[in-house]
C-alpha cells in the first residue's frame, strides 16, 4: 500500500511539473527577460568558440549543456537586483568570463593546456618574456571574445531605450522567479553529473589532463573546478595528509627496485659533472641539413661520439623550463597545480646534488638572468645547490632577445668554473642557456643560417636555372632553426675554452633539451611538405606528403639526452623511450653514486621498454602513445599490440605515479625521510 501511494505521489508530482511546462507562456518570459539570456547566449557563444579553437570538440553536447547550466545558475542572481542594477551584474560576470576565454585561448596556444588559477602567483614571470607573450602567445582571435561584452552593452542600450526594465519589473515577483530559476539549474546540474562514468568523474576530480575537462565538463566548469582545487591545494598541507602518506608508502611497497649493473656502472665514478640545460632545443633538429649545413652539427658530433638518447622527453607541464629543472634533478613529476619551483618551494626534496654531496661534490648553477625567475634563487638553495650565480655575477656586454647572449654566457662561465675546479675536488654544475627562448630573435650577427630553399627550375627559354623560394623565411620555425644553429654554435665555444683550460679531462658533458619550442603543426607541415615551384604546400594525396598529426607533432616534442666525455668514445645510441625522471637513476650507476629511494624513473640502459608518463595523463612507451583525453592511443610500429589489459595498466601505472609524485610535493612527505 506504501509504495502504491509513493507511486501515485510521484505522478502526480510529474503530472503537475508536465501541465505546469504545457502552460508556461514562453513569450512573455522571453520577452521579459531579454538580457538574461543574451548574457546567456553570448557567453555560451564564447565558450563554445573557445573550445572549437583549441580542443575541436564539434559534436559533444555535454560541455554545451555544462556551460548553460552554469550561466544560468550565475545568471539567476540578477532577479535579486532591481532594474538597471541587473545590467552591471551581467556585465561584470561577464568580463570575468570574457577574461576567463582569453586567457585560456592564448594559454592554448602556447601550452596546449588550459591555465589555472593556481598560476597567479607566476605571473610576475611574464615580465621577463613579454615578447614572447606578445609575438608568439597572442593571436587575433584571442580577441574575438572581447565582443560579447560589446554585444551586452548594445543589448542594455536598445532595452534601456525601449523602458525594457520598468516593464519587466511589474512582470512577476523576482524571488520567485530566481527560486525556479536556482531550482531548474540544480536538477540539471544533478543529472548532469549522474549520467557521467566513475572514470570521467574521477578524471574530473583529479584535473591531471585540463583538455579532457574542458571537452567534457566545459571551460566554466572547469575554471570553478579549478578554483576549488587552487583553494583545497593552498590547505591541503592541514587536510588528507594521512591519505597521501598511505598512497606513498602503499606505491613505494609495491614498486621496490633492486639496482642492477650494467657496462656503464662506475665508469664515471669520480668525475665531475657540467649538466647543459639546452633551452628549447629538440631532437627534430639533429642530423638535419638546409641548403647542405647541418643546423646543429655540435650536438650531432656529440651524439656520434658519446651516449645519445633519441627518443627522450622532458615531462614538463606549466612551470615548463623549471619543471624540467625539478624532474631531473628529483626523479619526481610537476604537480597538477601551479608549479613546484614558485607553490613548494619550502618541501624537502632529495635530488641529484644532495646525493652528490655525500660523495664530496660541490654543486653549482649558473644562469644570466634575474636569481629571481621562476623562484630560482630559493628553489636551487632547497636542492643543494652551494651555489648560484645568475644575472648579478655576470657582465651583460652582449644582449641577445631576453638578456646575455649564449657566447657570452658560456665564455664568462668558463672562467668561473676554472676557479671552482681549482678549489674542489669534485664538481658538478648545472648551466642554464637563454639565447634560444622564444620568440627565437634574430641572431643573423653571430652566425648566417640560411632557411630559404634553393631548388633547380627553368626560366621562360627553358634553360634551368638556380631558384631560391621563401620556405621557412619570417615564420616561427625558421627563426627557432636559425636561433638554434647559434646555440649549438655557442655550445661548440663553450667545449673547445672548457678543452684549452684542461677541464674537460676529468669532466662529462650531460646535455639536456629542457622542453619543445612550442612550434604549431601547421608551420611543421610547411617544412616537410613545401613544394618550392607553386609556392604552396603538397596535396595530401601526394606519394611526397608526410602527415603530421596530433600524434606525430606530440611525439615530434621529444628532445636531445647526451652523455659525452673527451676521453671516452662511446658511439652508442640508446632508442627505448625515456623520460626526464629517467637522468637521475641512469647518472647515479654511471658515476656511482645512491639513486633516491623515492625515484620515479629508471636507468634506461638496463631497460629495453619503458613508461613515460606525462603531466596532463598521457603516456608512451616504445610501442604505443596514449591520449588521455580523448581515451585513444596510437601504435608507433607495425608489430605493436594494444590490448584493453594493457591500456589500462599503464594507465593506472601512469596514474600512480603522478599520484605519490603529487602527495611527496604537497604534503611535504620526505621532510622526515630526507638529512
Amino acid at each position: 500500500m506504501k509504495k502504491a501511494n509513493n507511486l501515485n505521489s510521484f505522478f502526480n508530482s510529474f503530472r503537475k511539473f508536465y501541465n505546469n511546462f504545457k502552460n508556461f507562456d514562453y513569450r512573455q518570459y522571453t520577452m521579459t527577460n531579454i538580457l538574461f539570456l543574451s548574457f546567456i547566449i553570448s557567453n555560451l557563444i564564447n565558450s563554445t568558440l573557445l573550445r572549437l579553437l583549441t580542443v575541436r570538440n564539434y559534436f559533444d553536447v555535454r560541455p554545451i549543456v555544462a556551460d548553460v547550466t552554469f550561466l544560468i545558475l550565475v545568471g539567476s542572481f540578477a532577479y535579486l537586483i532591481k532594474g538597471k542594477k541587473q545590467f552591471k551584474y551581467f556585465f561584470s560576470i561577464s568580463v570575468i568570463l570574457t577574461a576567463i576565454c582569453v586567457i585560456n585561448s592564448a594559454y592554448y596556444n602556447y601550452y596546449t593546456s588550459f591555465s589555472s588559477f593556481s598560476l597567479l602567483n607566476t605571473l610576475t614571470q611574464l615580465s621577463d618574456v613579454s615578447d614572447a607573450v606578445s609575438n608568439d602567445i597572442l593571436k587575433i582571435s584571442d580577441f574575438i571574445f572581447l565582443l560579447q561584452p560589446i554585444f551586452l552593452i548594445y543589448v542594455h542600450y536598445i532595452l534601456n531605450k525601449k523602458n525594457y526594465y520598468i516593464k519587466a519589473q511589474k512582470i512577476e515577483e523576482k524571488e520567485k522567479r530566481f527560486s525556479k530559476t536556482v531550482s531548474f539549474s540544480v536538477i540539471i546540474i544533478v543529472v548532469f553529473f549522474i549520467t557521467c562514468t566513475s572514470t570521467e568523474l574521477s578524471r574530473f576530480y583529479k584535473q591531471w589532463n585540463r583538455e579532457f575537462t574542458v571537452s567534457r565538463f566545459g571551460v566554466y566548469t572547469y575554471q570553478v573546478n579549478d578554483l576549488y582545487k587552487t583553494v583545497h591545494a593552498s590547505l591541503s598541507s592541514s587536510f588528507g595528509y594521512d591519505n597521501a602518506e598511505s598512497t606513498f608508502v602503499e606505491y613505494y611497497e609495491n614498486n621496490k627496485e633492486e639496482h642492477k649493473k650494467n657496462k656503464y656502472t662506475n665508469k664515471f665514478k669520480g668525475k665531475n659533472i657540467l649538466l647543459i640545460h639546452a633551452e628549447s632545443m629538440q631532437t627534430f633538429l639533429m642530423n638535419r641539413e638546409l641548403n647542405g649545413k647541418e643546423i646543429t652539427p655540435t650536438l650531432n658530433k656529440l651524439a656520434k661520439e658519446g651516449i645519445f638518447c633519441s627518443n627522450f622527453y622532458s615531462q614538463v607541464s606549466t612551470g615548463t623550463s623549471s619543471d624540467s629543472e625539478f624532474t631531473l634533478n628529483t626523479s619526481l613529476l610537476p604537480i597538477n597545480s601551479g608549479t613546484v619551483f614558485v607553490s613548494y618551494w619550502n618541501r624537502n626534496y632529495l635530488s641529484l646534488q644532495k646525493l652528490l654531496k655525500n660523495k664530496g661534490y660541490y654543486s653549482f648553477s649558473m644562469h644570466a638572468n634575474n636569481s629571481t625567475y621562476w623562484n630560482r634563487l630559493a628553489m636551487h638553495e632547497k636542492l643543494g645547490y652551494d651555489n648560484f650565480f645568475a644575472k648579478d655575477n655576470y657582465d651583460i656586454d652582449d644582449v641577445i632577445g631576453l638578456g646575455l647572449s649564449d657566447l657570452s654566457f658560456f665564455r664568462q662561465s668558463v672562467t668561473k668554473i676554472k676557479e671552482i675546479a681549482k678549489k674542489e675536488k669534485n664538481f658538478i654544475g648545472t648551466l642554464i642557456t637563454l639565447t634560444n627562448h622564444t620568440p627565437f630573435y634574430d641572431v643573423s650577427e653571430y652566425t648566417e643560417f640560411d632557411v630559404t630553399m634553393k631548388y633547380k627550375s627553368t626560366d621562360e627559354n627553358g634553360v634551368e636555372i638556380d631558384a631560391t623560394a621563401t620556405y621557412l623565411e619570417n615564420t616561427s620555425l625558421g627563426g627557432y632553426i636559425k636561433s638554434s644553429h647559434y646555440a649549438d654554435y655557442a655550445l661548440a665555444e663553450f667545449i673547445s675554452e672548457l678543452d684549452k683550460e684542461g677541464i674537460l679531462d676529468d669532466t662529462v658533458i650531460v646535455l639536456y633539451g629542457d622542453h619543445d619550442a612550442r612550434i604549431s603543426i601547421s608551420e611543421y607541415r610547411k617544412m616537410y611538405n613545401y613544394d618550392p615551384v607553386l609556392d604552396q604546400l603538397l596535396d595530401e594525396n601526394d606519394p611526397n606528403y608526410k602527415k603530421v598529426d596530433y600524434y606525430a607533432h606530440e611525439l615530434n616534442r621529444k628532445v636531445p639526452f647526451l652523455i659525452w666525455s673527451k676521453n671516452e668514445k662511446m658511439e652508442e645510441e640508446i632508442s627505448t623511450v625515456m623520460g626526464m625522471y629517467d637522468v637521475l637513476p641512469t647518472l647515479a650507476n654511471m658515476f656511482g653514486f645512491e639513486n633516491s629511494p623515492y625515484a620515479l624513473g629508471h636507468d634506461i640502459i638496463n631497460l629495453e621498454d619503458n613508461l613515460v608518463a606525462f603531466p596532463n595523463g598521457n603516456w608512451l612507451t616504445n610501442n604505443i602513445y596514449y591520449n588521455s583525453s580523448k581515451d585513444e592511443f596510437s601504435l608507433l610500429n607495425d608489430i605493436s599490440i594494444a590490448s584493453p589489459e594493457t591500456i589500462e595498466k599503464n594507465s593506472m601505472r601512469a596514474e600512480s605515479m603522478l599520484s605519490v609524485s603529487q602527495a611527496i610535493v604537497v604534503y611535504d612527505l620526505l621532510k622526515d625521510r630526507v638529512k
